[in-house]
């Protein structure tokens, strides 16, 4: 299984605690193994062809620390609002690594995407004629283009309507969804869009993030791969190249959150990838690793997010106190909805493995005659991270790890109740080094929010 193994947690929290880096105060962390986190770029990198851009979504985990070590490997971004974009950019990417995605962009927002030389994809037809006027009206901007006076690379998204995965919340290429362009009611229009607009030269397509099946996925790519060749042909012989040169999968890979379920190989899903879509893997199929470059002139654009953070991540907190019912016992821990929203609010969906460490951060065994339940400290009834859950003897002052938590937990951090962000560490070679990604909030920080 693809998540971190619990002795190597267990020895890397120890290892914190004997530095000194787990104080009074911090009474829940989140700790990021950069050493997994970095083999996990490696891994996406030798799968696809080397000019591939990789733009990790910014949501997933927008720690600066984080990003950079991303950027340093050669990953760039995908950022889904205009805060993200000036966030990427003030940590130092590069514009052309940038991917901007929002369904709702301004046209302010527009207008700054196309001065800086960002890649958009936009969402829908009003946004490409807006688009177009701005170009129209003369954009000066970083970089050139053959065709526009900025140095964008402009796609459109298309929901290839393939049908949801198994967590409707997540799924977006149903016969309905809010985001793109649906190809089986406007693909004539899709196509006379590309023929009208030279500038238009990238598709993009997203199928959904976790409970979306590898087979789903790659229906997706191939519906829209099936539409760039009809476009590029077209194209050709209207008006001597082929337009499509961008081509975008989204990312949506689903991870293992539980060691029973057995996690998608990435190797498997881009080998089902080249055969279903050959052209944007020039070296031809089934040869994850070796491509020279993509000679077939279509680059390619990965969005992997969940896929490249989450089993780098973990969170643990001290038990505060526990409860004896006659039935079930509740560990009160310092973690909940603020960090756990959609495992609390849709336990069915979202779950995780948990371990119960000692206060030296010695892994405890055994199991308790009665189930326990992990309530957080948010004042309502619904902060309960996990029921019915199958541990050893739990004592106050004891660590619960909730772990696989490095992608949407600290980016979707409630403000509600005012609690204090947990000081996140990053670390490797199984504690050998930490170092400190995001220190943990101060009075100031709160009153500053709120002010």
């Amino acid at each position: 299984m693809e998540n971190l193994l619990s002795t190597g947690i267990a020895d890397a929290f120890a290892k914190a605690l004997q530095a000194g880096l787990v104080r009074k105060e911090d009474s829940s962390l989140i700790f990021y193994d950069l050493s997994y986190f970095e083999q996990r770029i490696h891994q996406l990198q030798d799968m696809f062809p080397p000019d591939s851009l990789h733009g990790l979504a910014i949501k997933a985990c927008p720690l600066a620390g984080i990003m950079k070590l991303a950027g340093v490997m050669g990953c760039g971004v995908e950022a889904a609002s205009i805060g993200e974009v000036n966030l990427a950019l003030e940590l130092g990417f590069d514009p052309w690594m940038i991917v901007y995605d929002s369904p709702v962009k301004t046209r302010e927002e527009l207008e700054f995407a196309l001065k800086q030389g960002i890649h958009l994809n936009l969402d829908n037809f009003s946004e490409l004629e807006r688009v177009k006027v701005l170009l129209d009206r003369g954009i000066t901007g970083r970089g050139h283009t053959g065709n526009t006076e900025t140095g964008s690379k402009i796609g459109i998204r298309v929901n290839p309507q393939v049908g949801d995965g198994t967590i409707l919340e997540s799924s977006v290429a149903g016969e309905y969804s809010k985001f793109g362009v649906p190809l089986k009611f406007r693909r004539k229009e899709l196509i006379d869009a590309f023929l009208n607009h030279d500038f238009l030269r990238g598709v993009h397509l997203h199928v959904g993030s976790q409970g979306c099946s590898p087979e789903l996925l790659v229906e997706g790519v191939g519906k829209l791969y099936d539409l760039m060749l009809e476009i590029n042909d077209l194209s050709f012989e209207r008006k001597g190249f082929r337009q499509v040169s961008r081509f975008d999968i989204g990312g949506g890979l689903p991870v293992s959150y539980e060691k029973e379920h057995e996690p998608v190989s990435m190797k498997e899903y881009v080998v089902a990838l080249r055969k279903r879509a050959p052209l944007l893997f020039p070296d031809g199929p089934g040869k994850p690793g070796s491509a020279p470059g993509s000679v077939s002139g279509i680059k390619l654009i990965t969005e992997f997010g969940r896929w490249t953070y989450t089993n780098a991540g973990w969170a643990i907190s001290r038990v505060e106190y526990v409860k004896h019912d006659p039935l079930v016992n509740t560990a009160m821990i310092h973690v909940g909805a603020d960090l756990f929203l959609r495992e609390c609010l849709n336990p069915r969906d979202w779950k995780h493995e948990y371990t119960v460490l000692d206060r030296d951060g010695r892994i405890r065994t055994g199991n308790s005659e009665n189930p326990w339940n992990l309530a957080g400290p948010l004042c309502f009834s619904g902060d309960i991270l996990a029921k019915g859950l199958t541990l050893p003897p739990v004592e106050e002052g004891d660590y619960i790890v909730i772990h696989d938590s490095g992608s949407y937990t600290f980016s979707m951090w409630s403000r509600y109740n005012s609690r204090f962000a947990p000081r996140i560490l990053g670390y490797r070679d199984g504690g050998k080094s930490f170092e400190l990604i995001r220190e943990r909030e101060t009075m100031d920080d709160i009153m500053r929010f709120w002010t």
